[in-house]
């Protein structure tokens, strides 16, 4: 793409021999270490072959500031496109009346690069423009592929790239740090954020919403769709234009103080990127912007995605490898995002995409079925990010379990901070759909929310937007079901209500109370939203019913939403309240599958369990540690729509037992109602101050 190298060289990359960390951490990965080894070095190639032996990727990544449309110093104005199977290339717009003026022509350079000068006058703020595309055989209009700002037509529907040149954005907070320790992140969307029937905007997300984020207590929220995308219903995940945040929710500023004042509250910004795929569109995507069915994506069967009805980018490609690390440094720079949640990962991992396959095995991640030219992307694109901003958060939706993807690159790995724990949500889908309460087991709860590889972090989490999608049901509906309809308020004694309440407050605290990384939550699900997500479609009549978010029910006082908001408020709160919670190590105490009950131990809490929906335990015995124990959050507070049964004021003193002694561990002795949790804190006794010794 034009000037895209670093520092030119033909060196070549002296490789040491050495045993990687990640092979060192786990003794399983040394069959497979060949395979290890050639990716990390693949990627290490591919970063010299870019940037020259001295050069960093920072450096490379700058195809944004070269093409698309820029004004320059003397307010002149320079346009460059990449279209290499293109025979010509004009601008049109407001200011050609949307005729093909040779004024507006642009002339071919080297390499595939086209380019236009004009003056100051040619073209101003606000103007409306497409390009039209000539090639062998045909033309057609496109959105250049690096438009920063992509509006629609709402009476003809159609997209037009617009000219944005408004003064600097003047950012209040410098500089920021995310707090990951730990990471509490709310997972959101701009346009259905709002409680109205129609599109939520930035600012309206800004005053109304960034509030009640704060005062839930999460320190980082996930926006999804914002790169522009035509369909709506997509959700955001079938891009067009990479570098245009939609306009459909506001201006590119109006998102900057979105992002400014989210920091000024503490609240670290992450935007949901989606570098797996892209839409098909030809007249607003990528498609075939030059004419050509191989410029951005593979230009064989590989080409289509099999079943997102998108397209596949090559990342064998130098060139698409520019557009997508420089997309990265865009984001991060411009609008100051702090990380990104990268979307589809199994998909890109995978020349399969990852359909159909168990990965019931290490085999499986080293068959030869890996895409080392997607793998090679990543690791880039993360080891960038990192250079870039140090503090940044990278996570990765990634459901196979490949090894190595939230290790660092410089131990081998693909180098994400995090992996979506994509397992959990699943586990509790099959159970609450195929397990009667009483065959609700600890030890498998336990198991499924701590197995994870002890050198990756992972993102936990009960559901996200994909559990409250049309076609499938959220937590609290698959527990209570029509009964949200009529038996929600607070004097209304119902117990399918009840019982899917206590189960609710449980399932999210059992699952963000043993996080090594961090917990997510999608909007509205804090408080039990009881309605799925359905974007205006014909199929529904164009509607707006459920694409929004139905803040009224929290607020109501009468109703028991509010209870569950105050649960996970409390909830939240108890655990950013402990430094480095995520990485305190999860301590199991006890675990009895016929009794139902599960007891483990982070720092000086004890979390216990009763999932039994019958039986309430007296007096019942968990093996903790020596000393006193007051009840800092319990699931069957009345604050919380419980019963009140547990009495919070109750200091528990453990009971020495002669067998246990020696590893210090005494009985903490409990009243645990049926279906209900509790955390109790160890009281550690005041150091003893030394006695003074009296001067002579």
């Amino acid at each position: 793409m034009g000037t895209h190298k670093c520092l030119p060289s033909n060196h070549q990359l002296p490789m040491k021999k050495k045993t990687l960390n990640i092979i060192k951490n786990d003794p399983w990965l040394e069959p497979y270490s060949a395979a290890i080894i050639g990716r990390h070095e693949d990627a290490l190639r591919k970063e010299q072959e870019l940037c020259g032996p001295d050069g960093k990727l920072d450096s490379f990544a700058n195809a944004h500031n070269y093409f698309g449309l820029h004004r320059q110093a003397d307010g002149s104005w320079v346009f460059r496109e990449w279209a290499p199977n293109a025979t010509g290339i004009t601008l049109v717009g407001d200011f050609s009346k949307w005729k093909q003026l040779k004024k507006y022509a642009l002339k071919p350079k080297a390499n595939g690069v086209w380019e236009l000068k004009l003056k100051p006058d040619a073209m101003s703020h606000g103007d409306y423009y497409k390009m039209i595309v000539s090639w062998d055989g045909g033309s057609g209009e496109r959105i250049p592929a690096y438009a920063t700002r992509v509006v629609q037509d709402e009476t003809t529907h159609l997209f037009s790239a617009q000219v944005w040149a408004p003064e600097a954005y003047k950012w209040k907070v410098k500089r920021f740090r995310p707090d990951t320790r730990p990471l509490l992140i709310y997972e959101c969307h701009i346009g259905m954020a709002q409680e109205k029937e129609g599109i939520g905007t930035y600012v309206e997300f800004r005053d109304k919403i960034l509030p009640r984020i704060a005062a839930d207590g999460y320190n980082a929220i996930q926006i999804m769709a914002i790169q522009e995308h035509p369909y709506y219903g997509s959700f955001g995940y079938h891009v067009s234009s990479f570098y245009a945040p939609s306009s459909r929710f506001g201006t590119p500023e109006e998102l900057k103080s979105l992002i400014d004042r989210a920091h000024e509250l503490g609240i670290a910004v992450i935007m949901d990127i989606v570098h797996s795929h892209a839409v098909k569109n030809e007249v607003e995507g990528l498609g075939r912007l030059d004419g050509s069915y191989d410029q951005y994506f593979y230009g064989d069967g590989r080409r289509e995605h099999p079943a997102w009805d998108s397209l596949c980018f090559d990342y064998g490609k130098n060139d698409v490898i520019n557009f997508l690390l420089s997309n990265c440094k865009y984001w991060l720079q411009e609008f100051r995002f702090d990380g990104f949640r990268f979307d589809g990962v199994t998909s890109m991992l995978y020349y399969s995409h990852g359909l159909g396959q168990a990965f019931g095995s290490y085999d499986d991640y080293y068959d030869g079925g890996e895409d080392t030219n997607a793998i090679t992307y990543l690791t880039l694109a993360n080891k960038l990010i990192h250079e870039i901003n140090p503090h940044a958060i990278t996570i990765a939706e990634e459901m196979s379990g490949m090894p190595g993807l939230a290790v660092p690159v410089k131990d081998g790995g693909i180098g994400f901070d995090y992996r979506m724990a994509m397992g959990i949500p699943d586990y509790w889908i099959k159970t609450l759909k195929e397990k009667k309460d009483e065959d609700w087991h600890p030890t498998s709860i336990f198991w499924e929310l701590t197995n994870r590889r002890a050198d990756e972090k992972t993102i936990s989490y009960v559901e996200s937007h994909d559990q409250a999608l049309v076609g499938d049901k959220t937590v609290i509906f698959r527990l209570i079901d029509k009964e949200m309809y009529w038996h929600m308020m607070k004097d209304d004694d119902n117990m399918a209500v009840a019982r899917g309440m206590a189960l609710h407050k449980m399932i999210r605290l059992v699952t963000a109370s043993t996080i090594n990384g961090g917990y997510l939550n999608f909007m509205g699900n804090e408080f039990g939203h009881p309605e799925w997500i359905d974007f205006p479609r014909e199929g529904n009549g164009w509607s707006y019913k459920y694409a929004r978010r139905q803040w009224d029910l929290v607020d109501r006082k009468e109703l028991k939403y509010d209870q569950l908001n105050n649960f996970d408020n409390a909830m939240i709160h108890l655990i950013s309240g402990v430094y480095n919670f995520q990485s305190l190590p999860v301590v199991k105490l006890w675990e009895k599958d016929d009794d139902q009950v599960l007891a483990y131990m982070r720092g000086d809490l004890v979390f216990v369990f009763n999932f039994n929906p019958v039986k309430a335990f007296t007096g019942y015995g968990v093996l903790a540690p020596a000393g006193e124990y007051e009840v800092v959050l319990s699931t069957d507070s009345a604050d919380f729509g419980g019963y009140g049964n547990i009495d919070e004021s109750v200091r528990h003193l453990t009971q020495a037992d002669p067998l246990f002694a020696p590893s210090g561990r005494e009985w903490l002795r409990l009243y645990m109602p049926p279906r209900s949790a509790q955390v109790l804190r160890l009281l550690r006794p005041e150091p003893k101050k030394p006695k003074r010794t009296p001067k002579k």
